[in-house]
């Protein structure tokens, strides 16, 4: 598949493009300059052809955390079969502007100059400032109001080449969501660096570097494991503006991802926060890793701290834990083999008779509590669903059967079938009625 990077200064719409071109408003965008910080990605469908659309953030010095987006984004112009260089159609070009440009244009394989903000026809001076810069390809565009993406979205089609799809393209199959989330600073980016084995993630030591999520993915014994570095989670009441965004993204990525690496600071006490995230991944559903980072600076030994978070996080008792350093790489290898055995466990379907038979050896030996004075029942069980394992008991008195009682059936269930990190969801259903009450 082959690849298109958009580069540019800040705040020259590349997100806005990159949102119109896979038809989804997967990037942040905002009049803020330097919103993206770090590089996305996403398969979009151009004119029949597939490619991979790439984002990158703005071509600025300055800071070090900028200096690092800057290198990133000519990096990634530089990999890329084709690269669009966005310039803000508002403002003239200077000198800037122009060496910026040359400088990708140099080490690109093929380049177009993609004008934006071209909102009306006061701007025709502006535009034919920009012909000074030489350019074969030039393109004025509005992302705000689509204006010129027909003939920007042809010429990409011809440079595309290649099959168009149905003609042999295949799809991903079993591909594996993995979300690491974690409170600001905890190590997620140096996390997905060290899965990927490279710097795939822009890592700073202020913290909420990462905005947009960041997706990268690796083959893992032929599965495919994405990674989504979300951006790191504050207390509600410090979450104003983009991060107000990140923050609803990232439970948004919970809703799609299979599994939720819920990553730890090893090094410091664990806070209320920490409680809070990893109840995100328990609201969704998830398939679930405690991941411990930064052994390398941690005060404690490996099972005091592992005793510690056990008993501090006493609702994650079925996710199995991991301690490991990102920054040394130490035990991350592990970490993959945890993420399909969790992933196995999180599609698992479990056979009717199976079930039914567990079902009936858990009743007899612990008797379902009656109801008033009548015996309560289970008919049968079934497995309606996996990812997670969502299990519909068929009984005669539905709300009659106590939560505790569940937890006790879904406890039998855990030690009889292999269901480690895995959410597992018990619904109770009348047998004529079609009122159902969940608990999981």
């Amino acid at each position: 598949m082959r690849s298109v990077a958009l580069v540019g200064r800040p705040n020259a719409g590349k997100s806005t493009l990159f949102n119109r071109l896979i038809k989804s408003a997967a990037a942040v965008t905002s009049a803020a300059a330097g919103t993206t910080r770090d590089i996305r990605s996403a398969v979009a469908e151009i004119g029949g052809k597939r490619a991979l659309i790439v984002d990158t953030g703005g071509l600025a010095g300055g800071s070090d955390l900028f200096t690092q987006v800057h290198k990133r984004a000519l990096k990634a112009a530089n990999e890329a079969d084709i690269t669009l260089f966005m310039a803000d159609g508002q403002l003239f070009p200077d000198e800037e502007d122009r060496r910026l440009f040359f400088e990708v244009q140099k080490s690109a394989k093929s380049v177009a100059l993609v004008i934006n903000k071209m909102d009306s026809g006061d701007q025709n001076e502006r535009y034919y400032s920009y012909l000074s810069f030489g350019s074969k390809q030039i393109f004025p565009i509005s992302c705000a109001h689509k204006r010129g993406f027909e003939a920007l979205e042809k010429w990409l089609e011809e440079e595309l080449g290649g099959e168009t799809v149905g003609e042999g393209a295949q799809e991903i199959d079993d591909e594996i969501k993995v979300a690491i989330i974690g409170r600001p600073n905890v190590g997620k980016s140096a996390l997905l660096n060290a899965l990927v084995g490279f710097e795939r993630s822009i890592v700073s030591g202020v913290a909420g570097t990462t905005i947009d999520p960041v997706n990268e993915s690796v083959i893992v014994d032929g599965k495919t494991v994405t990674f989504i570095d979300t951006a790191g989670i504050r207390k509600r009441g410090r979450i104003e503006g983009i991060e107000r965004f990140a923050f609803d993204r990232t439970e948004k990525m919970l809703e799609s991802a299979d599994i939720a690496l819920i990553t730890l600071d090893a090094s410091e006490e664990f806070s209320e926060l920490d409680e809070r995230i990893a109840g995100l991944a328990d609201r969704y559903k998830t398939g679930m890793i405690v991941v411990l980072n930064k052994l390398d600076i941690a005060t404690k030994e490996h099972k005091e701290m592992e005793k510690m978070a056990r008993s501090r996080f006493t609702f994650l008792s079925h996710a199995p834990l991991i301690t490991l350093s990102a920054h040394t790489k130490k035990r991350v290898n592990k970490l993959f083999e945890l993420i399909l055995s969790v992933y196995e466990n999180y599609s698992r379907r479990i056979t009717t008779s199976e079930l039914n038979a567990l079902i009936e050896t858990a009743t007899d030996k612990h008797h379902i509590p009656s109801d008033k004075g009548k015996a309560v029942k289970i008919y049968y069980a079934t497995q309606y669903e996996t990812k997670p394992p969502r299990i519909a008991l068929i009984t005669n008195r539905p709300s009659a059967i106590h939560f505790s009682y569940l937890r006790y059936l879904a406890n039998q269930l855990r030690l009889a079938f292999d269901l480690s990190g895995t959410p597992l969801v018990l619904e109770k259903r009348g047998r004529k009625s079609r009122k159902k009450e969940t608990v999981g």
